[in-house]
């Protein structure tokens, strides 16, 4: 049954002059930048950090720090459930496409597809199903078969021929690490992605990533403060190349130095045993505004949207399907 499933993907830029659309999830971060009286100077600034980042990394034949710069792209993914039927194409995700601009060859060079990741499926079980499912009882456990449908529906998507007809490479999504977790920084270091730590157990999200068919590995970059989660599917360090390691370091790291200050902005850096906290002081702003309220509302809301649109009147099908999928 899974050929049933048809993927469409559409691409917007995300630059000063994006504004979110109408299909776009609005608990998604960067639309959450894109809103409000603060917009505009939220964008540049962004993408300014970006860049900054960007050339602080790619060093190497960059004497005044300015050769590049990345242009992103927000792929939005729809999936068609009954196919042949018009306006049944259900929004699913959306992932960050960034590409590489060298000013000084006038190249445009492809970067990571990924980077940051957004799903309604994801919503739906993390601030609807799970909420449910531990209300009232005093001990967190998670429901049965938790994450099985989001990851088969999303390995279906990598494994497409719409995925593998806009991409050449598998995605790497970079996150936060978990707040609550303890990590411990090893003796291996790579040239771009840094010093390697390693975790005392898997958090929520990893277990829920790993149902996607993604590892993950966790590594603080030279001149970052905390060390960030990538997961990955084939071998991290061997597929991909400098330059696109970076693209997704600078624009990732930016992200969470806005939305995770506490951790990703912090004013002391990560010791040999770490454990981030969101209830840290000691750190420093961005002159970026986001809503981080908002955004813990929303996921709550687009959540339920989903769960009528797509979890409910398709329960039977998608049960089927899993299975065959599974099979």
């Amino acid at each position: 049954m899974s050929k049933d499933f048809q993927f469409s993907i559409k691409s917007i830029r995300f630059d000063e002059d994006y504004r979110p659309s109408e299909n776009t999830r609005i608990t998604t971060n960067f639309a959450n930048l894109a809103r409000g009286e603060s917009r505009e100077q939220n964008l540049r600034n962004t993408l300014k950090m970006i860049d900054n980042r960007f050339n602080a990394m790619a060093d190497w034949d960059n004497p005044r720090g300015d050769r590049y710069s990345v242009e992103i792209e927000i792929i939005s993914v729809e999936m068609d459930v009954e196919t042949g039927r018009s306006g049944n194409a259900i929004p699913l995700i959306e992932i960050l496409k960034t590409n590489i601009v060298d000013r000084r060859t006038n190249e445009r060079i492809e970067g990571m597809v990924g980077n940051n990741f957004s799903s309604y499926v994801r919503d739906y079980d993390f601030s609807v199903l799970l909420r449910e499912h531990n209300e009232g009882k005093a001990d967190f456990s998670t429901p049965d078969d938790f994450g099985e449908l989001h990851g088969k529906l999303f390995k279906c998507f990598v494994n497409s021929e719409a995925y593998k007809e806009y991409f050449g490479k598998q995605p790497v999504i970079c996150l936060s690490v978990a707040s609550g977790r303890s990590y411990v920084r090893t003796e291996n270091q790579h040239p771009v992605l840094g010093v390697e730590y390693r975790q005392d157990a898997y958090s929520l999200t990893d277990e829920y990533f790993s149902k996607m068919g993604l590892k993950v590995r966790y590594f603080m970059p030279a001149g970052s403060v905390a060390p960030l989660a990538f997961y990955f599917s084939g071998d991290l360090l061997a597929d991909y190349t400098n330059l696109e390691l970076i693209s997704t370091i600078s624009t990732m790291e930016t992200f969470q130095r806005i939305y995770r200050p506490e951790i990703y902005n912090a004013n002391s850096v990560a010791g040999k045993v770490y454990q981030p906290s969101l209830n840290n002081d000691d750190y420093s702003f961005t002159r970026i505004v986001y809503d981080r309220e908002e955004r813990n509302r929303l996921a709550i809301e687009q959540g339920k949207f989903v769960e009528e649109l797509f979890i409910k009147p398709y329960q039977s099908v998608l049960q089927q399907w899993a299975a065959d999928y599974a099979a």
